[in-house]
């Protein structure tokens, strides 16, 4: 994998920080992108500022996130694959609620979705040239019923457009892979989750290294990893 390079959103921490780690470890160069430039900063000198970029970029920004991969492709000469990992989520979303405002979602719907989607548009004229990469972080929420939880929506849309991406991109020799992770220890979980039994950022940065380590001709379409005990 020595000097193909990948591009990730969602970079300054957990699932987007460990594959970053874990990429530049196996010979890619590595693209972070975090809202603020700074916030990666720290990573892409601990990788090595010659083979790790830090961006600021706000994913649901179109100028933001075009930008940034415009500069990714202008520093390496190239781009391989795409990481549409940046994701949050709100503490509650019961759509029969008053409280909380429901103006909240707003920007969770923002990153999740249009954010996945600009990250992908912004990318695939570099990936149709290399013949790459396109990931996306969806969620195992994505793929089973979550009630009163538009998070588990936002998901279910990711799921749909990994579908709608592959298939616009047949004959362009770009493979696309959805993750869905199960329960994982990142920053938006809930006390009550890490009660459960739970993976850990490596645990996914490990599926991720695994969809970029086939050949060309081996598109893995998808990836569900639960912890050990987790249901549904």
């Amino acid at each position: 994998m020595d000097d193909r390079v990948l591009l990730v959103t969602g970079a300054s921490r957990g699932l987007g920080a460990a594959t970053a780690r874990l990429a530049a470890a196996s010979g890619f160069k590595v693209a972070l992108v975090a809202r603020k430039a700074d916030s990666v900063a720290a990573l892409a000198a601990e990788l090595g500022e010659d083979r790790a970029l830090a961006l600021g970029a706000d994913v649901g920004d179109w100028p933001g996130i075009s930008g940034a991969v415009d500069r990714a492709v202008e520093r390496f000469g190239r781009l391989d694959a795409a990481f549409a990992n940046a994701g949050i989520g709100v503490g509650t979303s019961f759509f029969g609620d008053d409280d909380p405002d429901p103006r909240a979602w707003e920007e969770m719907v923002r990153t999740n979705v249009l954010g996945a989607a600009f990250t992908a548009r912004a990318a695939l004229p570099a990936l149709r040239e290399s013949g790459g990469h396109l990931l996306l972080t969806g969620s195992v929420a994505g793929r089973y019923i979550r009630n009163a939880s538009l998070y588990s929506v936002t998901k279910w849309a990711v799921t749909g457009m990994a579908g709608a991406i592959r298939e616009e991109a047949v004959g362009t020799g770009v493979r696309v892979t959805l993750i869905n992770p199960g329960i994982t220890d990142t920053d938006i979980l809930t006390d009550e989750q890490r009660k459960k039994p739970h993976l850990h950022a490596d645990d996914i940065a490990r599926a991720v290294l695994y969809a970029l380590s086939q050949p060309p001709s081996v598109d893995v379409n998808e990836i569900m990893v639960r912890p050990t005990g987790q249901v549904l």
